[in-house]
């Protein structure tokens, strides 16, 4: 039997909106309102578009040594942050490969770690078996926390209307607590579209009441709700990885071009090991964004040809509505990875040229960092 599907706080207020509603990380959620998903995604790069992102799992790390802990299960140095910090990192397998991308949150007193909805269940067991050994209590408080993401150039406009907190003094990857729309939050400026934004964190009970506020503060914005379809064209115009398409529990963190968060030097962490055995034995494939050179759509699964040899397959690929371009990420031979090798996507039994090239494939972020 299948399991039921969860449903967010938000999921009356999608089907009010006329929202396409369809099954996503075992949750209900809106791929699309009435406007469609090109203009969705327009007007997050040109205006402003608020997101239902209640799905995600939020854990709080607390006890006699949370950092010690977060160090351990996490590939980033957490020992950097300060409070107030956001870190992008991985939880990795003892081999190395990804158990699932987070973001690790400092407080004053205590850590968040926020993971795909797809993989809380399995992120919690997995970092749970490390507690005793930090003394630490790892605390799942998904279900209780509501979280929305505001993203585009007018967002820090729309979220002034309705908050005292200084926006100005919140640097891109950090946080403030603060009050929204008489609602506490915490007021987040990071994002998965490549634009200026917040996520707001509430208590799950007020989730409703923000999300109108919000909307309603947004209207002289043009605001518009945004469903999955854009969220990931937004995504991927940026070269940003979706767990279980471009960075998986089949790839290490290495391979997925993300030695940046992979600390090997921080000491000791779960699959540190296998990571230093394979930066020395040097990779064999790699992560790599693609544009394809005629109209073409490229789509999850398709074959990748390098020298018209089967090479590997894209893990995401979409035509960019920024771009009116094929874009898209695969991974490929380490020998094919540098920007401007010409490689093929077959697209309905039909090779395509394509090149090479380092995401970000939109190059006009308003982020300001």
């Amino acid at each position: 039997m299948a399991e039921e599907l969860k449903r967010t706080p938000l999921f009356e207020e999608h089907k009010k909106l006329g929202a396409k509603i369809v099954p996503f990380a075992g949750y209900e959620m809106p791929v699309q309102y009435p406007t469609g998903i090109i203009t969705e995604h327009k007007t997050v790069r040109e205006r402003v578009g608020l997101f239902d992102v209640s799905h995600m799992g939020e854990f709080f790390i607390t006890g006699r040594d949370p950092l010690g802990f977060i160090q351990y299960v996490t590939t980033n140095d957490a020992s950097k942050l300060e409070v107030g910090q956001v870190q992008y990192s991985v939880f990795c397998q003892e081999d190395g490969t990804a158990v699932d991308d987070c973001l690790v949150y400092r407080f004053a007193d205590k850590y968040m770690i926020v993971v795909n909805a797809s993989n809380r269940d399995k992120d919690r067991e997995w970092i749970s078996k490390f507690a005793d050994r930090f003394g630490v209590t790892v605390d799942d408080r998904s279900d209780d926390i509501g979280l929305l993401a505001l993203q585009g150039p007018d967002a820090p406009a729309v979220l002034r209307k309705l908050t005292r907190t200084d926006l100005d003094a919140i640097e891109y990857y950090h946080f403030a607590e603060g009050s929204v729309a008489g609602i506490d939050a915490i007021i987040s400026r990071t994002g998965y579209t490549g634009e200026d934004g917040f996520e707001l964190y509430i208590a799950a009970d007020r989730t409703v009441e923000l999300w109108r506020a919000v909307l309603s503060a947004g209207e002289e914005f043009g605001i518009l709700p945004i469903g999955l379809g854009a969220r990931d064209s937004l995504r991927l115009e940026m070269g940003y990885m979706l767990y279980g398409n471009d960075i998986d529990d089949q790839h290490t963190p290495l391979e997925a071009g993300l030695g940046w968060v992979t600390k090997l030097d921080k000491g000791d962490f779960i699959g540190r090991a296998a990571l230093v055995a394979q930066k020395e034995a040097g990779l064999r494939q790699r992560l790599v964004g693609f544009v394809l050179k005629e109209r073409a759509f490229p789509r999850h699964g398709y074959e990748v040809r390098v020298g018209g040899e089967p090479a590997g397959v894209v893990t995401s690929g979409t035509v960019a509505p920024s771009l009116d371009q094929g874009v898209g990420m695969a991974y490929v031979p380490v020998e094919a990875a540098k920007p401007g090798t010409q490689i093929e996507v077959v697209v309905r039994n039909k090779p395509t040229a394509a090149e090479v090239v380092k995401p970000p494939f939109y190059k006009g972020s308003s982020i300001k960092r």
